[in-house]
Formats: structure tokens, sequence, C-alpha cells
């Protein structure tokens, strides 16, 4: 497995890290499976928040015993001093551990939420504290926008930032290329645009290709996706020209109007699963499982119809998507289906 720099710091992890988000949907006994086929495979790298469910109690329980084969990052969305001091314990809890490698501000998206962070009463000086007793080892930074991102980089704060980056979200390059001249790390979330993208090997040879990236961090809840995305690395990653085609013709279909499934526009008012109904249609419009798609899709509780146009949704959306627009075009085609 290949090793990268994350920007200064030799920390000595895998260049495929462990995307935690989707553990949470499997029992303990099979997060701890895939965790162990991780080490097997040659990822050490894990990715992990507070506020992905269980997902950092499972990873606790699947590296006690060999913590020190393992680099752990984890993340809050606490933004005041207090509550990112108690969450700091928190994740040291359930993690299992006495010291985590990195610890991230999670989906910064908004200056005055960025200021608020770095003031006298903010999260940033509970984590430089933590890091001066021994708690944490880096600080880093999560985002979807690119001029937080950029802010982040230029404040030369955190050792890193994580940022989607993928064959159709290519709008962090520079600011990827600023952080490697600071040298600061760039841990690439959404690598298949949050389920947008089916060959998951394409999507990883593709971002393999820039040397500004140190981590790429795909989600994963099976031992098959662990040893599909960690043989790409022990692979010739150079794009062939029909590759090259093919990223072109993605590129062109998919454009930027997409859900990408990361959840933060739950919950919804009337209990619809939101990036679901985006997923089944894109099931049935894009991957050719027509039966498939609408055999699950009216098998739902909850459907795009039964949006009452609250637009409670929308503005947690790190994307901007016209959410309920889009849920109008999903029950059009499902209702055609």
């Amino acid at each position: 497995m290949e090793k990268r720099m994350l920007g200064k710091w030799d920390f000595g992890g895998s260049v495929i890290g462990f995307g935690g988000i989707p553990i949470q949907r499997i029992s303990d006994e099979e997060g701890i499976e895939v965790i162990e086929a991780c080490m097997k495979s040659g990822i050490n790298f894990i990715d992990t928040a507070r506020g992905y469910g269980k997902s950092e109690e499972v990873i606790g329980k699947a590296i006690a015993g060999n913590r020190e084969q393992w680099v752990l990052a984890t993340k809050s969305m606490v933004r005041d001093y207090e509550g990112m001091k108690k969450d700091i314990e928190i994740s040291l809890q359930n993690l299992q551990t006495d010291c985590i490698d990195l610890y991230q501000l999670h989906n910064v998206r908004k200056m005055d939420e960025y200021e608020k962070i770095m003031g006298e009463d903010g999260a940033y000086k509970a984590l430089v504290e933590a890091k001066e007793a021994g708690k944490i080892k880096a600080i880093g930074f999560t985002g979807h926008d690119v001029d937080m991102a950029e802010r982040a980089v230029d404040s030369k704060k955190f050792a890193s930032i994580q940022f989607p980056y993928n064959i159709v979200e290519s709008q962090g390059e520079k600011v990827f290329e600023k952080a490697k001249k600071e040298g600061i790390g760039v841990i690439v979330m959404k690598p298949l645009a949050g389920g947008a993208l089916d060959d998951g090997t394409l999507a990883i040879k593709y971002i393999l290709n820039n040397p500004n990236v140190s981590v790429i961090i795909p989600g994963m809840d099976s031992i098959e996706q662990v040893k599909e995305n960690a043989s790409v690395p022990t692979l010739d990653y150079t794009l062939t020209d029909k590759e090259e085609e093919k990223i072109e013709g993605i590129q062109q279909k998919l454009g930027n109007r997409f859900c990408r499934r990361c959840g933060y526009c739950a919950p919804c008012a009337v209990g619809i699963d939101i990036p679901v109904q985006f997923l089944m249609e894109g099931y049935y419009t894009r991957y050719n499982l027509k039966e498939w798609a609408k055999t699950r899709y009216d098998a739902l509780d909850k459907k795009a119809s039964d949006c009452i146009k609250c637009g409670v949704c929308e503005p947690k959306c790190p994307y901007d998507l016209p959410i309920r627009e889009m849920l109008d075009e999903v029950q059009e085609v499902m209702a055609k289906a």
C-alpha cells in the first residue's frame, strides 16, 4: 500500500483510508470484520466523526489491542470551547485510546462559524489545549466550500484540510496546490461523489494521479469494498485514453447538480429519506436498473411525492442543491416508470 506525507507530517498512513460513515449501517460484528479486513489489506488510516452515529464506538472495539497500528482521525461539529472539550473526551472514550492522531473541525460552512471557532471561546482553543496535553497530535479542518478551505490553508493553523474531490468535483484543485506548498495535508472525501459514480477503481485512479492528495477516504461497509479500494494503489494507476474518454463522458453527464448522499439535509419534516430518493432515481436513469429501482422506490414508506415544500432541508445542504425541485423531478421520473 502506497503511503504519502500528510503535508509536513510523515504520519505513516496509507494513501487509501477508511471512511467511517457507512459502518453505522451494519452490525458491530460486521463493522469489526470490515476494519480487520482493512488491516490485512494495508489500510491503516481511519476517518470518523462524532456525528457518525455509532461509528466511533465500533472502530474503538475493532482497534482495541492494536491501536499503535492505526492512524486515527475524527471530527466534531461543535463550535464552542466547552463543547469541543467535551467532544474530545467522548471521542477518546469511544475510540478506546489516550491519543487521537488528527482531530478535525467538521463541515465549517460560513465565515461567522469560522470566526466563532477561532475566537476566544471557540472550539479551536480547546483543540490547541488538547494537543498540548497530548490528547491529540494534530488539528484539521473539513468542509465543502472552496473559500472556507482556502481560508483554513491561509491561516496556517491546520495540519490538514478535508475536502470533496472526484471525477465531477474538481473545484478544490487550486486549494490543494496551495496546501501542498504550505505543507498542509489534503484528505479527499466523497471520492465516489456520494455514490453517483459506479466505477470505484476508475474514481480512485483519477484521484491518485493528483500529487497534492495525501489520503483518500472512501466509505466502506463490506469486505469486498475494502479489497477493491485497497487494490488500486498496487496497480499502475496511469489513466488510459479509454479511461480519459470515460471520465469526460461522466463529467458531461452528471455535471454538478446531483446528491452526494452526505445526509446533512436530514431529518426531513415528514420523514422522507431524501438521499435515497435521488439514489433510486439514479439507479433507474443512469445504471440500467429500472425494475430493481422501481420496486424499491415503490416500497419506500415516504416518497418524493410526500414532500410538503417546507424547504427546511435546503439551507443544510453543503452543495446548495434545489432539493424541492429535484424531488419533483424524482417523482416525475418514477411516476412514469
